[in-house]
């Protein structure tokens, strides 16, 4: 866990010290360092402090999915930003929920490899059609750009890289939960682990192709 902080917040130190500040800068900033927020709230989990902890971990990768829609609607130059909005509202309103609600969480299980966070069954439920609702609305308005305009080559590899980075851990995610049923429980925790290669993407791959060099 605190070796993937690490990884994350250096990506993001290393993006704030190399490129100049854009809207585009903003959001891969938030990107990377609420995925290391996650990670270390997790470490805390294990340690002290479990509920703090849990509810800043939550409120970490509650923006992600949001951050992932305006991302794709920057790297596709597309105008219309309702869903974005809609996105970032809905966040929002998770967010205060997960700080400020008394019975939002029920446990919490440190298992060594991952954390367990044991949610209010109901909230547990229209949580995950907002977070998975919103990654795959992401592919598939990337998929859709994509099959429409063929013929703009950079712009195009930089969707695809999007895709790949959503890939890279909602498909080993979806391996292990099939081989490991018990892992299913800490979906979050082992999403965000695998997370760090879209981390890593995104800084290595995306930032430099698309933010201009201070």
């Amino acid at each position: 866990m605190i070796a993937t902080f690490l990884i994350e917040i250096s990506l993001a130190l290393y993006a704030f010290f190399r490129y100049k500040m854009s809207e585009l800068m903003y959001v891969i900033l938030l990107l990377l360092t609420m995925l290391g927020i996650f990670q270390l709230s997790e470490y805390f989990v294990c340690t002290s402090s479990s509920e703090t902890w849990s509810r800043l971990g939550y409120v970490a990768i509650t923006t992600l999915p949001a951050l992932g829609i305006h991302l794709f609607y920057l790297l596709s130059d597309n105008k219309n930003r309702k869903i974005v909005y809609a996105s970032y509202l809905i966040m929002i309103l998770f967010s205060v929920y997960f700080l400020a609600a008394n019975d939002v969480f029920q446990g919490y299980v440190c298992t060594g490899n991952y954390v367990i966070f044991q949610l209010n069954h109901m909230a547990g439920l229209i949580y995950q059609t907002y977070y998975f609702g919103l990654m795959f609305l992401s592919i598939a308005l990337s998929v859709f750009w994509l099959n429409k305009h063929k013929r703009s080559k950079n712009k195009k590899k930089l969707i695809q890289a999007l895709i790949v980075g959503y890939l890279v851990f909602l498909v080993p995610t979806a391996v292990v939960n099939a081989f490991l049923p018990d892992t299913r429980s800490g979906i979050p925790s082992v999403m965000c682990g695998f997370a760090v290669i879209f981390a890593l993407i995104l800084a290595l791959y995306i930032t430099p192709r698309t933010l201009k060099k201070k």
